[in-house]
């Protein structure tokens, strides 16, 4: 009988093998995978797989492959581009299995990789040579016109998506909860309980997806202007969510607003939430966030602080473009669109996000003018 060695089967297959955690970070790369990216498994482990992929592999990776699999099982053949590290993209063909245990738990996700340069290669050169047949060279003003209109369409194609997955992602959320009325055990009760869950997570990347294609396109976020709703309480209604979302965190709030405030306040609601939430995920867990608001003579000033590690300056310059996560939690999961929106939430009211980050303390700062004319013209 040949002895197997197993170890080197794995590590050297001619496939790249990843293991993930139920919240999707690596556990195990193969050294196959390894040579290919030119990433080392330090690099690699510990940090989410989709990291590691493009900005529509991420999209597609977060909103369509995450959520079947964790509700199918399985999903097999999926073309998707990993980043090397020299910043090329490794094109690739992914099957994806999870494994639970006997109450339907997940336990890990497993992940194999084969490359796909050349199928992708030869599939590009067909359409290349059919493009050439049809039309014959184009001058350079005509690609970049083409290219123009091609991001335009991306664009539009991402908010139309966004929209056309509503209604079902409805449909799936009543089921759901006419399924819990009727839960007699608790394997049923820990599925529905999954379900609701994931149903709640894809609405909430809908919305940012949704943001993030009316921000591209030039429309901006969509503010409700209302003068006389009071702000306050919608605020505190958020850091309460917040404190029920994460107990043993201390979140300390104080609001002065003595002066009504002529805002979208569902929207500041919506940055507030970003903004405590990304200083859970990288604050000191020991120290309390803090939170702050109030009127002064001309303007609103709304601001959340905490402690713990500086951020540096190479993500403090990409803190507010799309799709940049730095070295987000597992237990906050999402494309990376929450500071990118918080500001644009800030732009559309006429106002400014800002951030200082020190050994003591990081800040992130709101302030919009009070007067409506003074946002207009820009005093």
């Amino acid at each position: 009988m040949v002895s197997l060695d197993f170890t080197d089967m794995v590590e050297n297959a001619p496939c790249g093998y990843v293991s993930l955690s139920p919240a999707g970070r690596m556990e195990y790369v193969n050294r196959t995978l390894t040579g290919w990216s030119g990433h080392t498994a330090d690099q690699m482990i510990g940090k989410r797989f989709s990291d590691f992929l493009t900005m529509a592999g991420r999209i597609y990776y977060e909103t369509h492959i995450a959520p079947l699999l964790r509700m199918q099982g399985s999903f097999d053949e999926f073309a998707i581009d990993v980043i090397k590290a020299d910043g090329q993209r490794l094109q690739m063909i992914a099957n994806a299995t999870e494994r639970r245990d006997t109450d339907g738990k997940p336990l890990s996700i497993r992940l194999a990789l084969i490359r796909a340069t050349d199928r992708r290669r030869y599939e590009q050169e067909l359409l290349r040579a059919r493009e050439a047949a049809r039309t014959g060279e184009r001058s350079a003003e005509v690609n970049l016109q083409r290219e123009h209109e091609t991001s335009e369409l991306r664009e539009q194609f991402i908010a139309v998506l966004g929209h056309d997955l509503r209604n079902p992602l409805a449909s799936i959320s009543a089921g759901v909860r006419i399924l819990d009325r009727t839960v007699q055990t608790e394997k049923e009760r820990q599925v529905i309980a999954m379900m609701q869950t994931t149903v709640m997570r894809m609405a909430g990347l809908i919305d940012d997806v949704l943001d993030l294609a009316r921000g591209r396109l030039g429309g901006g976020i969509r503010l409700n202007l209302d003068f006389g709703k009071p702000l306050e309480p919608v605020l505190m209604g958020v850091v309460d969510e917040l404190r029920l979302a994460s107990p043993g965190r201390i979140i300390e709030a104080e609001f002065k607003i003595e002066r009504p405030v002529n805002c979208d306040g569902q929207r500041l609601g919506q940055m507030l939430s970003n903004l405590v939430g990304n200083a859970l995920t990288h604050g000191s867990s020991s120290k309390p966030v803090i939170v702050h608001a109030e009127t002064r003579e001309r303007e609103f000033e709304l601001w959340v602080s905490n402690a713990g590690q500086p951020i540096p300056q190479a993500a403090m310059d990409k803190l507010f473009e799309p799709f940049f996560r730095g070295n987000a939690h597992a237990s906050r999961q999402g494309l990376g669109l929450g500071l990118y929106i918080a500001s644009q939430i800030a732009k559309a009211h006429g106002g400014e996000l800002t951030v200082s980050s020190t050994s003591e303390e990081t800040k992130f700062t709101f302030t919009m003018p009070l007067s409506p004319e003074a946002r207009t013209s820009g005093k």
